[in-house]
């Protein structure tokens, strides 16, 4: 999972990582029932181990074969040559390398339910992340040679960085710098004004930037997990500046940052108050009875919500199409993720959240960081603590660390709904605002995109949505995980995505059958969304209201 996936993630189920341990020592337990199974099993490291320490010796003696045990060629941490050709190194790397797979092979070899297995294995690699020679100072050559070349000042910097880290983020090294982004000017710069709040969202629309625009305006749902501009990052990274520079009328929801007053809102307050007012705003505003959706990751959730209550109140037609990126409809394969979704971790996150009245941002810090360790902990680690360096500017990063609370009533009703429970997924079998939500009633064309390396919604989970629906759909495949296969600019460096004319049931049967595209899905997108967004028309005027990005995106 990439890096800035992971945290994001979590932070759809307020994952608890209590139960790692205890998942641990379940397989612990379950080894030390079958001790024939243990004693072959430490007897096959003990070999393995032998055969390192032959290699090493090997290599002393003048020997140009390659290492007995290699880690993966696309892990970074040992890209340094050193591991390779020094020989104490190459021992150390060896020796980390055949027991992580026998750890591996023996969690394996133990029967467990799934949900256990899942955490056991996230478990499993925390500690084997935190294992690695490459986090060892003096046993990483990069470090070490950044220590030579500038003659110790890397290690007076780290130790400035560290003590900073220390006093301003909980202990943490910063993927960013402090002040590296601000909303407003380097992010959600795209310029616009508020034109409706109430208690629950702004309602932003932005300014035209084309002589004419497509007659039906596009409202943009977003998650509720972060702030919304994650489609409106940094000028030239921006979807939303990409639309409105195509000639749409785009409004976005920012929702209010949710405190203890707001604990009993729930998925159908999101919806009434939140979406479909959105629909109702940007329709007024335009003059358009017909409005569009733009959605990503569980935005597209409440807007296939949104549409299957519409449909079922003979309203369908209030929406001409609906874009859902990265979104799961069908949770019966939630991915990483689902390893905290079983019953006693959402009954234990329930509790937690019942106390303050909502799920804290606080929630989701170093345990889940630990989670992926060596992309979100020991990567700056090394590089800003070992080698004294600062870490680089990355707007998603920044996007990703802006994190909301939710209210504990909605994030319960989600969770239950949605990753326990997959109601939507069955005829009437989940209720919002009032309407039973029947999705293959639903006729409204969509647009799903899904994201090949997406950890999180899992690229054939979410093909299931074609499945569900009445209407016609248009799936696409882009590169990138969770995050970067939503921010996917033109001219963006080995940007791809694949497209099949065709919706066969099985997604692999899909993808044999695609065709690979290189670029941005955003302009495949552009050309879909014109073509059924009405005609050319003046720019509407837009009521006077406080500049975007507005106020509660700083709640």
């Amino acid at each position: 999972m990439d890096a800035e996936d992971l945290r994001y993630g979590l932070g759809l189920t307020g994952a608890d990582p209590a139960a790692l341990g205890a998942a641990l020592g379940t397989v612990a337990l379950r080894l030390a029932r079958k001790p024939g199974r243990l004693v072959r099993g430490v007897g096959e490291l003990a070999l393995a181990e032998a055969a390192v320490g032959v290699d090493v010796a090997r290599l002393l003696l003048g020997s140009p074969d390659p290492p007995v045990a290699a880690p993966e060629p696309s892990d970074r941490r040992f890209a340094d040559r050193a591991w390779k050709e020094n020989p104490f190194l190459r021992g150390a790397l060896g020796s980390y390398v055949v027991s992580s797979r026998w750890a591996r092979r023996m969690l394996e070899s133990v029967e467990l339910p799934t949900h256990v297995r899942r955490k056991a294995k996230f478990a499993l690699d925390v500690a084997l992340d935190a294992a690695a020679p490459s986090n060892v100072p003096w046993l990483n050559p990069s470090a070490v040679k950044e220590l030579v070349d500038t003659g110790g000042l890397s290690a007076w910097r780290g130790l400035g960085n560290l003590t900073e880290d220390l006093i301003y983020n909980r202990g943490r090294p910063r993927q960013l710098e402090r002040g590296a982004f601000q909303v407003g000017s380097t992010l959600a710069a795209t310029p616009g004004r508020v034109v409706y709040r109430n208690d629950l969202i702004e309602l932003i629309a932005y300014e035209p930037q084309t002589e004419t625009v497509f007659e039906q305006p596009i409202v943009y749902s977003p998650a509720w997990i972060n702030k919304y501009y994650v489609l409106d990052l940094a000028p030239g990274r921006s979807f939303i500046e990409h639309a409105v520079q195509a000639g749409f009328t785009v409004f976005a929801i920012s929702y209010r940052n949710p405190d203890r007053s707001m604990a009993d809102l729930r998925l159908d307050d999101y919806l009434r108050d939140g979406l479909l007012t959105a629909l109702e705003q940007a329709s007024a505003v335009t003059g358009s009875p017909v409005v569009n959706i733009v959605s990503v990751c569980i935005g597209g959730t409440l807007a296939m919500m949104g549409l299957g209550a519409l449909t079922a109140r003979g309203e369908g037609d209030r929406v001409g199409w609906a874009t859902l990126t990265v979104t799961l409809v069908d949770y019966s394969e939630p991915g990483d993720i689902g390893a905290f979704t079983d019953e006693q971790t959402v009954a234990r996150i329930e509790r937690r959240n019942a106390r303050r009245g909502y799920l804290a941002s606080d929630d989701l810090s170093s345990p889940f960081t630990l989670m992926r360790a060596n992309e979100l902990y020991w990567n700056y680690v090394v590089s800003n603590w070992y080698m004294g360096r600062k870490p680089s500017p990355f707007d998603i990063l920044a996007w990703n660390a802006d994190a909301t609370r939710l209210p504990a009533a909605m994030h319960s009703q989600f969770l239950r709904a949605c990753y326990l429970e997959n109601r939507l997924t069955r005829p009437g079998a989940f209720e919002i605002d009032g309407s039973a939500v029947d999705l293959s009633h639903v006729q409204t064309p969509l647009y799903v995109i899904g994201a090949q390396n997406d950890h999180i919604a899992l690229w054939r989970a979410v093909y299931r949505t074609t499945g569900l629906v009445g209407g016609p759909v248009r799936f696409v495949l882009t590169s990138g995980g969770h995050i970067a296969g939503m921010v996917n600019p033109p001219g963006k460096k080995n940007a791809r995505h694949f497209v099949n004319e065709t919706l066969p049931p099985d997604p692999d049967e899909w993808l044999a059958g695609a065709t690979q595209v290189d670029g941005s899905w955003w302009e495949d997108w552009a050309a879909w969304a014109a073509e059924r967004s009405g005609a050319r028309v003046a720019p509407p005027h837009l009521p006077e209201g406080a500049p975007a990005p507005g106020t509660y995106v700083h709640g």
